[in-house]
């Protein structure tokens, strides 16, 4: 069966070109023109994949993906957000930190969208393929559920939150340089992306919401990235 994606943007040229390209290269795609309708099709849909332009009246791209994050029965579905030229880094940095997957710039060739799509879902399904339980110091996460636990209580993390806590516990005691995390947990080529910001502000964010008892076992080591320690 078809990978199946919901296109979000006010633009009926972007939705008729994505969803033409898209179609032609195997997936089943549908479209909307605003955010509000584009949320009631991720109830109503099996979505495999949610690609939303960010600049949209009534709801924006931003807000769609938060909400998205937040309902327990959509949070696993990945999240590509569509951004114009101007967008600076704060606005991207705050569509991370509300979940998304990755960012587009428009203009954009379609070979290239059509790569980050691909390489978004590959790391979903590598992610969701895991069955083990990984468990140290306290967390237990559950790579097939997507949930997290630190000393029995349940934590709230988005997607690429996750996703680091995942690599870093999984290699613990091992130093994981900022390229390889934009590399891995983002899917960034770093000749195109390299900045540490991005990690560090989710790493942030990480810390806050595992507790100080949990977060100290996150270790920055200065000029070389961060690990898990045990």
């Amino acid at each position: 069966m078809p990978s199946k994606i919901l296109v979000i943007d006010d633009e009926r040229k972007i939705l008729d070109i994505v969803k033409k390209y898209l179609t032609e290269h195997g997936y089943s795609v549908v479209v909307t023109d605003n955010g509000s309708e584009g949320l009631m099709l991720t109830r109503e849909s099996e979505l495999d994949l949610i690609l939303s332009d960010v600049e949209m009246p009534d709801l924006d791209g931003r807000a769609v993906c938060r909400v998205i994050k937040k309902e327990a029965s959509s949070r696993q579905i990945p999240v590509i957000l569509m951004s114009g030229a101007r967008t600076d880094d704060k606005d991207i940095l705050s569509g991370f930190e509300g979940g998304a997957d990755d960012y587009v710039t428009k203009p954009f060739s379609l070979p290239v969208l059509l790569a980050r799509i691909q390489a978004v879902l590959r790391r979903y399904s590598a992610s969701a393929a895991m069955e083990k339980k990984l468990k140290k110091r306290g967390i237990e996460l559950d790579p097939a559920g997507r949930t997290v636990s630190v000393d029995g209580k349940s934590v709230s993390l988005t997607r690429k939150e996750f996703d680091l806590l995942s690599l870093l516990i999984e290699k613990a005691g091992r130093v994981l340089s900022v390229t390889y995390l934009l590399e891995t947990v983002w899917g960034y080529d770093p000749a195109d992306y390299n900045d540490p910001g991005t990690v560090e502000v989710h790493v942030s964010h990480l810390r806050k919401k595992l507790g100080s008892k949990a977060a100290k076992h996150i270790v920055n080591v200065l000029g070389h990235g961060y690990k898990f320690e045990e």
